[in-house]
């Protein structure tokens, strides 16, 4: 499809062209010909319904075209703001009909373009176009206005005591939330676009002379090298910038809450927000922070240090419970007193299956009701899970396919992977449980601790941007530890975390020698 450009130079412009970011297409400048423009527009946007050229025209004598996407543009302020005053205009300067035609429109954010795909970006965002015979200019009318659900606390980051907000899937939004919590003009906001098809607005936010120069220039070089042809939420740009992305523990930290971004960003750390989605990246992550929740540091030290403690202790709990009853049972039936043995083997005495089978029927049965509670509407969902659980383990004890003992490990393995405050955590715990328990069953305790010998290691070798995983605790730096196995209280808590006191010289070379493609590890896509 052959277009021309300027009466110059012909260019083979939207079919082919148009499958490729809105940032590769040739830069074809806006033609003097205000039909020629309309031509190339209406061609692009083909069976498209929604897209609506209004021609009109100002002071009477001057053709122009008002386009927008139905939809996504406040109609109503068009009207009012702007075709109004320009049919209104008796005495136009035809010298400078752009100047004059900008003068007379009462709306803040004006903006000259000068290119198709300038258009077309404006407009895919909510901005109003007009172009206007024998003008190589257009102006962009900041005027967007889309349908977006209201500002609540977040259902998966819910606390007792603390902020009722939390982001929502409009960009702006989320912004504004964080510019409230943090008024400084040195919280920096550093905006790309992602994603060849949906163009997808990523915000990077530092606070500068507090986040290292290193992590920011790492983050934003890991975001730029991502090309895919749409980015939907966060979860792909957190899979595309991961160090170890085989690893099944998260090496970014995602949450909904402003507060929660405002403290990391406090912190040292790099928050992303993606336009769409109420879920922002925070990176780097350390193992620590996973075990953190946001009502720790709204009540008293000493009741948010109990439940990090408890939290610690289920923690090993969910991941090795189950584990652990099998190679007792299986391997060292003498590790347990004379009484409770006879009881539980009073309880197996009917069992047709072996210990680590009866552990993998239950762990299954439980992980499957759990997804089903999710998958289900929430009316529902809650009551079958629970109900389910209840019906399922009291008929499979009933039956003989399971003990009682078994029902009650897996439950409190299961309520214990409720204390972890973030979901991605739990989720770890769940896949690594299945293969410790087929240690346990094979080899016992030494089993067990071959599986956490193996967890410890890798997690030991994990690095999110530069800072090893364990950096509070290895090296050990005593001053680091107080928001770690502790929660401080605040006029202890007098330093920031210390994130880059380890090397990471390699960032700093691979940052500066870094060649077009995947970033370390993975990251870049």
């Amino acid at each position: 499809m052959k277009f021309l450009g300027n009466g110059k130079k012909n260019f083979d412009f939207p079919s082919k062209q148009l499958n490729e970011s809105l940032d590769t297409l040739p830069e074809i400048p806006l033609d003097s010909e205000l039909n020629r423009n309309i031509e190339i527009l209406k061609s692009a946007y083909k069976d498209c319904s929604d897209v609506v050229f209004r021609e009109f025209r100002i002071a009477g004598s001057v053709n122009a075209v008002l386009l927008y996407i139905d939809g996504l543009s406040n109609t109503e302020e068009v009207d009012q703001h702007v075709l109004m005053p320009l049919l209104r205009i008796k005495d136009l300067d035809y010298s400078s009909i752009l100047e004059s035609t900008k003068k007379e429109i009462s709306v803040s954010g004006l903006k000259e373009i000068h290119s198709i795909p300038d258009v077309f970006k404006q407009i895919s965002i909510g901005n109003p176009i007009i172009l206007i015979e024998k003008q190589t200019k257009g102006i962009s009318i900041g005027l967007p206005k889309w349908e977006k659900r209201s500002i609540k606390e977040p259902d998966a980051e819910s606390v007792i005591r603390g902020p009722r907000e939390g982001f929502i899937e409009t960009l702006r939004v989320n912004t504004s939330l964080l510019r409230r919590k943090i008024r400084h003009p040195l919280l920096k906001m550093k905006q790309m676009d992602i994603g060849g098809y949906t163009e997808t607005q990523v915000i990077v936010a530092f606070i500068e002379g507090i986040a290292d120069s290193t992590l920011v220039d790492e983050v934003t070089n890991r975001l730029k090298r991502i090309k895919i042809d749409g980015i939907l939420e966060s979860g792909y740009i957190e899979e595309l910038i991961q160090d170890y992305p085989f690893s099944p523990f998260p090496q970014l930290l995602t949450t909904e809450r402003p507060d929660v971004a405002a403290a990391c960003l406090l912190e040292g750390r790099v928050v992303i927000l993606i336009d769409g989605t109420p879920i922002t990246l925070i990176a780097p992550c350390t193992f620590a922070s996973l075990l953190q929740a946001p009502e720790d540091y709204y009540n008293q030290f000493y009741i948010s240090t109990f439940i990090r403690w408890l939290r610690y202790i289920f923690f090993f709990i969910a991941l090795l419970a189950p584990s652990a009853y099998v190679a007792i049972l299986t391997f060292h039936q003498e590790m347990l007193p004379t009484s409770l043995l006879l009881t539980i083997a009073e309880s197996r005495e009917q069992i047709p299956f072996p210990a680590l089978v009866e552990a993998f029927i239950m762990e299954i049965t439980f992980e499957a009701l759990r997804e089903a509670g999710v998958r289900l509407p929430k009316q529902v969902g809650a009551a079958v899970s629970i109900v389910g659980a209840l019906v399922i383990g009291q008929a499979a004890t009933a039956a003989g396919l399971v003990s009682s003992p078994m029902v009650m490990v897996v439950a409190i393995t299961g309520v214990a992977s409720f204390l972890m405050p973030r979901y991605a955590t739990g989720i770890s715990i769940r896949i690594l449980r299945f293969p410790i328990m087929i240690l346990s069953g094979m080899l016992g305790l030494l089993g067990v601790m071959l599986g956490i010998t193996a967890i410890v290691a890798h997690m030991c070798t994990l690095k999110s941007f530069g800072v090893p995983y364990f950096n509070s605790a290895a090296p050990l730096k005593i001053h680091n530890l107080k928001d770690v196995l502790i929660r401080a209280p605040w006029w202890a808590m007098n330093t920031r975390p210390d994130f880059f006191s380890q090397d990471i010289s390699y960032l700093r070379r691979e940052s500066s020698t870094q060649k077009p493609g995947p970033s370390k590890g993975g990251g870049g896509g």
